[in-house]
């Protein structure tokens, strides 16, 4: 679904945040599921049966039924389920469909999404057809992300905060260019070992520690130099630099121009 247009997107009117009455159960039926349905459970303990196959579901269970599934459910009455479902269907045929169940680890950012579409029709809200399909291509989007970072929900979980700690540390650096960072120091925010911490920045990020702590301080000297109005020695200055020609050196390496050819 990676490739579809939000447009070809088709909203159906079933659609709600629930939660399930104790003596919810849904039922077999003889017919499959005739469109797209998805399942979200945001708290309580239930058992969803796809294609005979029984799934155990609690907070972040999340489905994807497809057109000719067959699906049941029921739940723990002293733990109700509390659930959001969405049902649409596609004009185009779709390729890149994620995967029927998964146990996401990070909900925030689905869960956001999700209210969203529902609060959308709560109201008479202007275009609220147009930005429900968004939501639904930005929802699928989730999905298939989730589905390519790990083969099972602990492994999922550890990338994720591997990442986040990651991608924490490297804008900590963008905030703080002229800084005098120390890898020990960094490895340490992370609470990673310095070795392990370098080769994970630089396979997360894309380049070595180093390198975008040199990147990251020439990135803000063009900008101090093009639109804060200071001169070379006073850019050096401000971004740690006690020595000037070795500023105009790095500066020219990584941009092509000397700092006073773009001042």
């Amino acid at each position: 679904m990676l490739r579809l247009p939000p447009s070809s997107y088709i909203l159906k009117p079933a659609f709600a945040k629930i939660v399930c009455e104790p003596g919810w159960k849904w039922q077999k039926r003889e017919k499959p599921m005739a469109n797209y349905d998805l399942f979200y459970v945001w708290s309580g303990e239930g058992e969803v049966v796809l294609n005979d196959e029984p799934f155990q579901v609690g907070k972040g269970s999340c489905f994807l039924f497809r057109p000719g599934d067959h699906t049941s459910a029921t739940h723990n009455p002293q733990k109700p389920l509390i659930l959001t479902y969405i049902h649409f269907d596609v004009s185009e045929p779709a390729t890149l469909v994620p995967e029927p169940y998964r146990v996401l680890a990070e909900t925030v950012d689905f869960e956001h999404l999700l209210s969203r579409y529902v609060r959308l029709f709560l109201v008479n809200t202007y275009a609220a057809e147009e930005e429900a399909k968004l939501i639904l291509k930005q929802l699928m989007i989730l999905l298939l992300r989730d589905d390519i970072i790990g083969t099972g929900p602990v492994e999922r979980k550890a990338s994720n905060q591997l990442t986040e700690a990651i991608h924490e540390i490297a804008n900590f650096i963008r905030q703080n260019p002229g800084a005098a960072h120390r890898v020990e120091d960094l490895a340490l925010r992370a609470q990673l070992s310095p070795r392990y911490f370098s080769i994970k920045f630089k396979d997360i990020v894309g380049v070595s520690v180093q390198t975008y702590m040199i990147r990251t301080r020439i990135e803000r000297a063009q900008h101090l130099l093009m639109h804060a109005g200071m001169n070379v020695t006073e850019v050096a200055d401000a971004l740690g630099y006690r020595d000037i020609f070795f500023f105009s050196r790095q500066f020219k390496q990584y941009t092509g121009k000397s700092p006073s050819e773009v001042r």
